[in-house]
């Protein structure tokens, strides 16, 4: 059994590899993907289930360079687990860079993710994406 800390770690480490297939496989078939902010950051709303759940982290990954992505901590819970930590992006479409710390909250069932919330500085990502 792989506790959810550990699927958690697989899925930044898949981020970290621009891998959105390694991705989607930590990812629960009905999986639900939270992230919160105005349109004008591309891949801001919700995303229920795996083909709006690869889309999302396409487009997370299409439309920023990462420059830096640090989880620093990492809570865990029964089957929630919390990650809190520091990026710094820059957004392809402006040049414009978005520095933030964030946190993201995670729910896993069936060794997957069910639910992923990510909640940062959404101000700092609205005024990258803005000419």
């Amino acid at each position: 059994m792989i506790a959810p800390i550990d699927v958690t770690k697989n899925v930044f480490a898949a981020f970290g590899a621009h891998d959105v297939d390694g991705i989607v496989q930590w990812l629960h078939p009905d999986v639900r993907i939270e992230f919160y902010g105005p349109e004008i950051i591309p891949y801001a709303g919700m995303y229920d289930g795996l083909e709006q759940a690869r889309v999302f982290f396409e487009t997370v990954l299409s439309s920023v360079d990462i420059h830096q992505f640090d989880p620093e901590e990492f809570i865990c819970e029964g089957n929630k687990v919390v990650v809190t930590g520091h990026l710094r992006l820059t957004a392809r479409a402006t040049g414009k860079q978005i520095e933030s710390d964030f946190v993201h909250v995670i729910t896993v069932a069936d060794e997957k993710w069910l639910l992923f919330r990510d909640f940062m500085n959404t101000v700092e990502a609205a005024t990258a994406f803005s000419s």
